[in-house]
């Protein structure tokens, strides 16, 4: 029973090793997408979101027409005042790195959460085209009201935070320097004995 266990056991890790063996050389694009968004609130108190892509190959083959969609931008919340939310390339080498940016205007106040942009890709050994999604990004506050911050407001969250701590330490200093070192009196005696 024991060997016939084994032999089961020694007989599935053959073929593990064959299976993984044939997926490790074929050759085939694999598309990891990063999807960036930030808020720049302009001083005429309107904001814009500037979003940007950066779609890596890591496989071990080159992709081919490739496209980025990025079709969760609502035209009644967002204008694109710069660039284009959708873009295409011929080729992408295995290995290479794409980037891609636009700038939108926002025109809705309130919480945003968008959606994961497309990127399509075609590999020869196939006909279909091949899909990856960009990574989610986090939920935008378009448009919050925000308070006023002046030039020391981390000094005061600063103070605040570590005020007390760094009083008791200072104390602490204080006094251990006061104890080490001595007084100018104790110095001022020994001096005059000396001369005696």
């Amino acid at each position: 029973m024991a060997i016939s266990l084994a032999k089961l056991l020694i007989s599935a890790m053959a073929v593990f090793m064959f299976v993984s063996a044939s997926f490790a050389t074929s050759e085939m694009p694999f598309l990891v997408v990063h999807k960036k968004a930030a808020l720049n609130r302009l001083k005429s108190g309107a904001e814009r979101v500037s979003v940007s892509f950066d779609i890596y190959n890591q496989g071990s083959a080159p992709a081919y027409d490739v496209t980025l969609t990025d079709n969760s931008w609502d035209k009644k919340t967002f204008e694109v005042v710069n660039g284009n939310t959708s873009r295409s390339w011929e080729r992408l080498d295995a290995g290479g790195i794409l980037s891609h940016s636009f700038e939108l205007e926002a025109k809705v106040k309130g919480l945003f959460y968008g959606a994961p942009a497309l990127v399509t890709f075609r590999i020869p050994t196939k006909t279909a085209l091949q899909q990856a999604y960009s990574t989610p990004i986090l939920p935008l506050d378009i448009l919050a009201d925000k308070p006023p911050t002046d030039k020391f407001d981390l000094a005061k969250r600063v103070l605040a935070k570590y005020g007390s701590l760094v009083s008791v330490i200072s104390m602490v200093v204080l006094f251990i320097y006061l104890i080490a070192t001595p007084s100018k009196s104790n110095a001022a005696k020994a001096s005059s004995k000396k001369k005696r």
